[in-house]
């Protein structure tokens, strides 16, 4: 059996930042406290988690003193940095670039269009922890849309920003842009912002002809991750016999029947060595 892992695949450059600073760290203390899973990846978190990193939830961040904090790449809430100050919370801020200056691009449109009452408009996943360092930039006023049909949400006699979590697709967020733009009313103001990164939507191509050379592909993410949600669907799309998998465990080798050859490709946030074992557990079980 032919085995190949797409090496375009694994972690974006927010995600390796966010790594080798928890690296970093755990190298000269023993303990690391972690505000929610550093990467939407189980087994990453697991490895991390044997070298002292402890994810702490949002309520547990709020009970902690004099220690040391890692904030994800996913950003947070002017509010975490509040709370730091205070308590004598040293943080090691691993905030992905692209994420934070979305953040500041979110930030000035609200306090550019307060004073015309405005209404902040973000396209993702309500409870994600990029929409809450999101709309934590605007005092909690962002409306949020999970779909396109949550555009009634939206008073279209008013101004509207509309911005993108970073992570989401692209074709989702025109679809979304054009219905807006299609109910607003005339000569009120709209602002439309791709705010969605290219480390994901750039690797879609690719994706879509790495899917199409192999019978069977193994799409390793994290069930967590918005991006895998989304490259896995890329993959589906070309390759019916695409699985998703987060683990080896988890792999059906009904799956692999009569197949000839497997590819293994994954999301931002999925770690090569994860990859690597994928394919070494293939090779194992169908060996050449």
């Amino acid at each position: 059996m032919r085995v190949e892992i797409d090496r375009r695949s694994g972690f974006c450059f927010g995600v390796i930042k966010t790594i080798k600073s928890a690296e970093s760290e755990l190298k000269e203390a023993d303990k690391l406290y972690c505000l929610g899973d550093i990467v939407h990846n189980g087994m990453e978190v697991e490895r991390l988690e044997k070298m002292g990193l402890h994810s702490v939830t949002r309520e547990e961040y709020m009970q902690l003193k004099d220690c040391k904090v890692l904030i994800r790449a996913h950003g947070e809430p002017p509010e975490t940095y509040e709370y730091a100050k205070k308590n004598n919370i040293e943080l090691i801020d691993a905030t992905c670039p692209v994420v934070l200056t979305l953040q500041e691009k979110v930030k000035g449109s609200y306090e550019k269009t307060k004073d015309i009452n405005g209404q902040i408009v973000i396209y993702g996943k309500k409870g994600h922890a990029e929409i809450i360092g999101l709309d934590g930039q605007v005092d909690k006023k962002a409306i949020i849309l999970e779909s396109i049909n949550d555009v009634n949400l939206i008073d279209f006699s008013r101004p509207v920003s509309l911005y993108s979590q970073t992570t989401k697709r692209v074709e989702d967020f025109y679809a979304i842009a054009d219905k807006v733009k299609s109910n607003m009313k005339p000569g009120v103001p709209l602002e439309i912002k791709d705010s969605i990164c290219r480390q994901v939507s750039n690797r879609v191509p690719s994706l879509k002809q790495f899917a199409k050379k192999f019978d069977v592909i193994l799409f390793v993410a994290g069930h967590k991750s918005s991006n895998g949600r989304y490259l896995y669907t890329v993959c589906k799309e070309e390759n019916p016999r695409t699985h998703h998998i987060s683990r080896t465990s988890e792999i059906d080798p009904t799956w692999l029947e009569k197949a000839e050859s497997v590819g293994i490709c994954g999301a931002t946030s999925t770690p090569n060595w994860l990859m690597e074992d994928v394919a070494e557990w293939v090779n194992q079980q169908y060996p050449s």
